[in-house]
């Protein structure tokens, strides 16, 4: 390897550090800004707990417009415990990384994509950004999609699901926060399927007629995949999940289909 590559080398990695060194400088700034508003972050992370929540009253506001009274929600209040001494504190640091990484993740992308661009041709520069930012809109909205529909009705059914009348339901802290993480991450990666595709067919790797061949498959898997997100054992739920990932999947076709018209 010549000196020249070598210090290139070097002088890309040292690039890379102050990228990274902001980045993380950036996210600690978020983290305890997250952190400082405690009551806040909080109120919205188990607003899914008590009938005040904004989909259960829209929910009973549909039962009373509609009189279907089977799905009508009824008055919930969870019960919450906490069996280890530090775990409230450590759970406050970790929901306040998380959102800290959320707050900051415009500015972490911007400056992991400034790091990225110079090794782009033009044509390349030109697609990342829309990747980028429609990429980052459809796992914003996965997420809502599990905030305000999957988690709450799942949660609530879970939390009053009983193998036994004397057995009572106390949720632990941690087994709710790590539940909710868990499923607005899967949630949100759920919603890159476009993105995904995209990148499939813009490789040559997939083609529309192929998804539209698959297409009856794809709504039956969607629909399972659907059940076991949402345990809840109402349609309306259901209907409510699957539905949206239905819908990407059509987007998908469409997608590709422009992505690839001549193989289309």
């Amino acid at each position: 390897m010549s000196e020249q590559k070598v210090s290139s080398f070097w002088d890309h990695l040292e690039v890379l550090r102050k990228v990274l060194f902001r980045c993380l400088i950036a996210w600690a700034i978020g983290a305890t800004v997250a952190f400082c508003f405690k009551s806040i972050l909080f109120n919205l992370l188990f607003a899914p707990s008590t009938d005040a929540f904004v989909s259960y009253r829209g929910l009973a506001w549909l039962c009373a417009q509609t009189g279907w009274q089977a799905i009508c929600p009824g008055s919930f209040q969870a019960s919450f415990i906490n069996t280890e001494l530090a775990a409230q504190f450590m759970t406050h640091i970790k929901v306040a990384l998380w959102a800290g990484l959320v707050l900051t993740s415009p500015y972490i992308i911007v400056q992991l994509y400034g790091f990225i661009a110079p090794a782009l041709y033009d044509k390349e520069k030109r697609h990342a950004a829309p990747i980028i930012i429609w990429g980052t809109l459809l796992f914003i909205l996965g997420v809502l999609m599990n905030y305000f529909i999957i988690f709450p009705f799942a949660f609530r059914f879970l939390n009053e699901y009983k193998v036994y009348e004397a057995v009572k339901n106390q949720i632990s802290l941690s087994s709710y926060i790590s539940n909710l993480l868990m499923l607005s991450l899967l949630m949100g990666i759920l919603f890159e399927i476009p993105i995904v595709n995209y990148l499939l067919a813009k490789a040559g790797l997939l083609r529309a007629e192929v998804l539209k061949k698959y297409r009856r498959h794809a709504i039956v898997a969607i629909t399972i995949a659907a059940a076991i997100i949402t345990p809840t054992g109402d349609a309306v739920t259901l209907m409510l999940v699957t539905i949206p990932i239905y819908l990407l999947y059509e987007v998908s076709i469409f997608i590709v289909k422009r992505t690839n018209p001549k193989t289309s």
